[in-house]
């Protein structure tokens, strides 16, 4: 493949990559508590390259890795009692199928046994392991502090943790992340106060998204152009090849 075609598909690739992202943020763009997945740039040499004598070979651009944005979205007003969220950095903790996830998502309720859990039916850890137990019919209160009450009898504190480096969380489902590292232990969340009857918004901004996937879209077509005018150019070299 000659180097022309070769960047020109390399950069497809890495569009169609950045496309997903996009698409998913922008899908999640009114999901409560849900972090924008945004990606770093890097290039890679063709194997090419290595032959110092051929200056024609370039750098061919990828996605070497997403990241996710954890920056706070805007907290807004629900009146809901089991809507949760946090001012600050941290994370509320769910017991997932296998093993504990963390979530900003705090939009809560109470299921039929009486258990606070996730929209998904994830049981809401409290700081000794345990899960939120109702103990009567009437609302719950919840402190800055995570400290819950309900008809005047404690429930117990939410557990709320962060990591010394939250960027190393793995993505799982919707607004779920989970620590691939079983010698990385999460900490207490010093700076967060839970807010009750509040929810946090999505950080991914729709205009945003929106823009940067038309910018994309424009350059996937104009790779796409480079790639047919670069196969236009083989094959007028080989016709005039086949001549002489």
């Amino acid at each position: 493949m000659d180097p022309l075609t070769s960047a020109a598909a390399a950069g497809l690739q890495a569009n169609m990559d950045s496309f997903d992202m996009l698409a998913n943020n922008m899908a999640n763009a009114s999901t409560s508590g849900f972090k924008a997945d945004r990606e770093f740039y890097s290039s890679y040499l063709a194997p090419e390259a290595d032959d110092l004598m051929n200056p024609t070979v370039g750098v061919s651009p990828v996605v070497q890795k997403q990241w996710t944005d954890f920056a706070q979205g805007t907290l807004q007003t629900t009146g809901n009692a089991t809507d949760l969220a946090l001012s600050g950095q941290g994370f509320f903790v769910v017991n997932g199928p296998n093993g504990p996830l963390y979530t900003r998502g705090g939009s809560f309720q109470f299921n039929s046994q009486g258990v606070l859990t996730t929209a998904e039916g994830y049981p809401v850890r409290l700081d000794n392991g345990q899960t939120l137990q109702a103990q009567g019919t009437g609302p719950i209160q919840v402190g800055s502090d995570g400290t819950v009450s309900q008809d005047g009898i404690p429930l117990g504190k939410l557990q709320v943790t962060n990591f010394a480096d939250p960027t190393l969380l793995t993505r799982k489902a919707g607004t779920y992340f989970e620590n691939p590292d079983p010698q990385t232990n999460p900490l207490r969340a010093a700076t967060a106060d839970v807010q009750q009857g509040k929810a946090e918004t999505s950080n991914a901004a729709p205009a945003e998204t929106a823009a940067r996937m038309i910018s994309l879209m424009r350059h996937f077509e104009m790779l796409q152009h480079a790639i047919k005018l670069g196969s236009d150019m083989n094959r007028a070299a080989v016709e005039e090849v086949a001549k002489v």
